[in-house]
């Protein structure tokens, strides 16, 4: 099996884009303590544009109210992850921050209400992985 073919199976496919993506941005000054988060939801069967309508009718409006910046959305095109997953990345000030927001963030009263109300049908969300980032010193500027 080659590098290709592993890497589609794994859905690291997707996530060399994602972290790709991360390049395009400033590079961060000496001492930065910007951290990225690379999060994957791996949706209930047939709900992933539920989750898409959520995020973009109101879970990107909430996080930007508690310092969360989207730095970019991305659906896989390829099976076996293809109408299931969302892969996005978030920018933090610092990974201390990273915590205290979605602290907020899970504790705020319009997320609790929209997530119940895009819940009422049944979960839409099965796992969700999270991973934080740092862009290198070696990171090219684009």
């Amino acid at each position: 099996m080659n590098r290709r073919q592993i890497l589609k199976g794994t859905g690291a496919g997707i996530a060399l884009p994602a972290i790709a993506a991360l390049q395009a941005l400033a590079q961060p000054a000496a001492g930065d303590a910007t951290v990225f988060e690379l999060r994957v939801y791996h949706c209930a069967e047939g709900k992933l544009d539920t989750l898409m309508a959520r995020f973009r009718e109101h879970t990107i409006t909430i996080f930007n109210r508690f310092n969360m910046h989207s730095v970019a959305y991305w659906v896989p095109t390829d099976e076996p992850l293809k109408g299931r997953t969302l892969f996005y990345i978030l920018r933090h000030p610092s990974r201390e921050a990273a915590t205290a927001n979605w602290v907020a963030f899970n504790n705020d009263p319009e997320w609790k209400q929209v997530r119940a109300a895009s819940e009422a049908n049944g979960k839409i969300v099965e796992k969700v992985d999270s991973t934080f980032l740092q862009l290198t010193d070696f990171s090219p500027k684009i």
